[in-house]
This record gives C-alpha cells, structure tokens and sequence, in this order.
C-alpha cells in the first residue's frame, strides 16, 4: 500500500509541474508561485546570457568602451612600466597618454567580433548547466561562459587585434614611446623593453568583455527592468 501510494505520488507531482501557477493560500493572503519547466529554464538562461553578452560587447566595441570605462580601462603594460616612470619624469605623459589610448582603441576594435563567439557556446548549454547557474551567485553565468569560451575567444582575437594594432596605429605610438625612452635610458645601460602588445591587449579585452557580462548577469538577477523578455521575468521572478 506505502508503495502505491508513492506512486501516485509521483504522478500527482508530475501532472502539477505541468501548471505554471500555484496558489497558496494562507490566514491572510493568497502567495502566487509559478513554476518554471525544465525546458524554460534551459531557456532561460541562454537568453539571458546572450542579452548579458550583447549589451556588454556593444558597450565594450563602441568609442571609448575601454578607455573612458575605470573599470576596465586597459593601462600601460607592466612588464613595461619603468619605460612609463622615465617618461613621466622627463615630462612626457602626451606620449603615454596618446599609447594608451591607442591600447584602449585597439581592444574596443577587437571587440566587434566577440559576439558570434559567445553566441555560439551559448547555444550549447545543457540542462544541467543551466541548473546550477540559476541557483549560483550573481556571476555563475558568466563564469561558465568565460570557461567555455576564453581560450577560444584568446586564439579568434590575436589576429583581430594584430589587425586592430595596425588599424588604430599601437605599434606606431609604442615605439615613440619605447625610442624615447632608450634615448634617455642609454646612459644609464638600461635594457630595451618590447611588450608583447598582441597578447597584453587581448587578454585585456577578454577580460575587460566578462567584466561587463558579469554586471549585465547582475543586473539580471537582481533588477527586475534589466529582464527585457517575458522568459527573462519569469525565470528570474
């Protein structure tokens, strides 16, 4: 008897997920509950990380995206930040100024590529996944795309940042910068730095571009206007 009553059971908790509300009715109110299918979550949150991941790559490729952003504002590199100090104390901050500008420009150039990227492996996130990225914290989502996708956003953006390098002219500005440091730095038999700018600037847009997703899945979670579709709204409800 146990035995069948477990079964019926199952079968009553099987046909209510069915429903997608639940009324609970207490001494002094009424508490809707609605229940999200497994196939919404999966859903849900790949439309999430793919609102999340469109907002920050359009943010980030724009005009200023990196350079006017303190967050993630990509600096002058500090395996060569001696050839920074020289310089400023020679009076020289229009030569840093205008190589670091051109570092910044070159990631938000390099960006204009990244979605495809990240839709692509958002596309492929399993039940399960999604699962435990909706119970995790404020920045679960984007620390899963961020593991399926930085080694392959690192090899896809080396060549497009070589390109972006050319295109906003880093090489240029780093060796005005770079000569006239040796210049300065010749008596003193100081060695010659030369950064790998190809790497320093990619991973720094990498990592510029899961900053911003990580605050757009923030935002997400925790502000109901940041839920832009009605998925969005009832999944994180």
């Amino acid at each position: 008897m146990k035995k069948y009553n477990g079964f019926l059971l199952v079968v009553f908790m099987v046909i209510t997920s069915s429903f997608t509300i639940i009324n609970h009715t207490t001494s002094n109110k009424t508490t809707r509950y609605q229940v999200v299918k497994s196939d919404e979550v999966a859903k849900g949150l790949i439309e999430a990380l793919q609102v999340g991941a469109k907002n920050s790559a359009e943010k980030v490729s724009k005009t200023d995206g990196f350079y006017k952003n303190a967050d993630i504002f990509i600096p002058f590199p500090q395996d060569a930040i001696k050839v920074k100090t020289t310089l400023e104390k020679a009076g020289m901050k229009k030569q840093i100024t205008e190589f670091e500008l051109s570092l910044n420009r070159a990631a938000e150039e390099a960006s204009k590529k990244a979605l495809p990227i990240l839709i692509d492996a958002i596309k492929g996130i399993s039940f399960s996944d999604a699962m435990s990225i909706l119970k995790g914290s404020n920045n679960t989502a984007t620390l899963y795309l961020k593991d399926k996708t930085a080694e392959k956003l690192k090899i896809t953006f080396k060549p497009i940042v070589k390109e972006a390098i050319s295109k906003v002219q880093v090489t240029k500005y780093w060796e005005n910068v770079a000569n006239a440091y040796n210049k300065l730095n010749v008596l003193s038999g100081g060695k010659k730095v030369n950064p790998d700018l190809e790497s320093y600037i990619t991973d720094k847009a990498i990592e510029g571009l899961f900053k911003m997703i990580a605050k757009e899945e923030e935002q997400i979670r925790n502000n109901p206007a940041a839920r832009v579709t009605d998925l969005l709204k009832k999944i994180f409800n």
